[in-house]
């Protein structure tokens, strides 16, 4: 049984991939720490990143390259100056000079130092192998797979026993929901409750707290960044900011002068019920515009899902409950973690394993899930509220433009958060013991679905809208 932790499902990161932009990127970091550690850091002239699989054919549009690059140089994705990175990529590129962990200069032309193979590795979609040439003639060569979230192993998973003797310690393991919901029911306790249990066995309830903040404000200030942020998106699409329009639409004149004050300003609006969708969606839109920018953004599981739950949880705190504080907050991410890491157990966060069901689908069940346990209901409809999000994005296929993620990725991100709210009115309105569908069957039905998919909708822009529409359409 693999336990996972809500500080692995939300992840603070760069866009505007976690699987091709920050898993690459922590892989980077990782390889250098092992060179490192085995103390053949100060004989390595120069290095080599090989792609594969799905990390070559969308890699270009994901800033695969650019993220490998900077975690070879040791960036942290969690506090690098987004702003920089332009630059310093400029540098490398113009110079052929990498910094190695921001220490040890070494040769390296990016056009020849990193390269795309069309091949799939056996193990995951999902490939990169790094290559270390020392003084003495010798290579040093390790893999890493990127399986969705920001998550990385290498084949051996070495990392998944540590970590699964680590968290062999939370008093609630949890591999299906029906284990989840008989804890809850034996022990009466609300998931987050649950959840909060759990992590206290690993860190102290303080630095829980402090860390749900920090995630919250990352949030917060995506959906702020993207609603105040004009022009054309990067990547040769041209694609148009939509998030600042709508939301100056909406906003209208009210003044304020911070992410916070923003939440006031907008809960001191009057909002009709026809503009309800339309904040939802400027949310999400805002936060995706701002991962297509290779901005900061927590993965919640994926970047390319990123904008579902801050929408979701800002429409509680602006719309239903202009009361909600912190405390929300915080059984919002610990319940929407939660549901997250049953699917990853259970089947995939990957869209190169299962599509963008593993991406939208899986963030909208996440969010259907925590608003349910807000707005009062049971564990047992948090549950089928998950299923029910789910349920209607089975099948849903992983199909980005020129690799970029942004059409059809943007709008879905909307999409995903109204459905989500949809899927949690409906779940409250119903009897939990009257659902024919369990959480856990859904699960696996995605699974299925995944395994079933052809591999040419898994982000490999080789099939649906990908290959239909041509850039200059766009």
């Amino acid at each position: 049984m693999e336990s996972i932790s809500v500080f692995d499902m939300l992840k603070i990161g760069v866009g505007p991939s976690s699987s091709h932009t920050l898993g690459p990127w922590v892989a980077a970091k990782r390889w250098v720490e092992k060179l490192k550690k085995g103390g053949k850091f100060d004989t390595i002239e120069t290095v080599t990143v090989n792609l594969y699989g799905s990390l070559s054919l969308t890699g270009k549009g994901h800033a695969t390259d650019i993220a490998c690059m900077l975690g070879l140089m040791g960036g942290d994705p969690v506090t690098y100056p987004i702003e920089t990175i332009e630059d310093e990529i400029e540098v490398i590129r113009s110079q052929h000079k990498l910094l190695l962990d921001g220490t040890r200069p070494i040769s390296f032309n990016p056009k020849e130092a990193i390269k795309f193979h069309r091949k799939f590795l056996d193990f995951h979609p999902n490939g990169i192998t790094f290559n270390a040439f020392l003084d003495n003639g010798k290579k040093i060569s390790d893999t890493y797979y990127s399986i969705g979230g920001g998550f990385v192993v290498q084949k051996e998973r070495k990392r998944k026993k540590k970590k699964k003797e680590l968290f062999d310690q939370f008093p609630f393991p949890t591999e299906k929901a029906s284990e989840l919901i008989a804890y809850t029911s034996q022990h009466n306790l609300s998931i987050s409750q649950l959840v909060l249990e759990n992590e206290k066995s690993l860190r102290p309830e303080a630095e829980i707290h402090e860390k749900l903040q920090d995630i919250w404000e990352v949030m917060l200030e995506s959906m702020y960044i993207g609603c105040h942020t004009e022009g054309v998106l990067p990547g040769g699409l041209k694609v148009q900011r939509r998030a600042f329009e709508m939301h100056q639409k909406l906003i209208g004149t009210t003044q304020y002068s911070n992410p916070h004050e923003w939440i006031t300003a907008i809960r001191n609006t009057e909002v009709k019920f026809r503009q309800i969708f339309k904040w939802v969606s400027c949310f999400a839109l805002a936060v995706n515009e701002v991962n297509a920018s290779l901005g900061r953004v927590v993965t919640a599981p994926t970047n390319g899902s990123a904008g579902v739950i801050p929408a979701v949880l800002m429409y509680y705190l602006v719309i239903e409950n202009h009361d909600g504080n912190f405390e929300d907050i915080n059984r919002f991410l610990m319940v929407a973690g939660e549901i997250g890491s049953l699917f990853k157990k259970g089947a995939t966060i990957s869209a190169a394993l299962g599509g963008c069901q593993a991406e939208i689908g899986v963030s909208s069940a996440m969010a259907a899930g925590a608003l349910t346990e807000l707005m009062g209901g049971s564990p047992d409809h948090v549950l089928m509220a998950a299923e029910i999000a789910m349920e209607h994005h089975l099948g849903l296929t992983c199909d980005p433009i020129a690799g970029l993620v942004q059409i059809p990725c943007i709008e879905r991100n909307a999409m995903g958060a109204i459905k989500a709210i949809n899927a949690c009115e409906m779940a409250l309105d119903r009897d939990p013991k009257q659902a024919k569908i369990p959480l856990d069957k859904v699960i696996a039905t995605m699974w299925e679905t995944a395994k079933d998919m052809t591999s040419k909708y898994k982000e490999t822009s080789e099939g649906g809208l990908a290959i239909q529409v041509n850039v200059s359409d766009c």
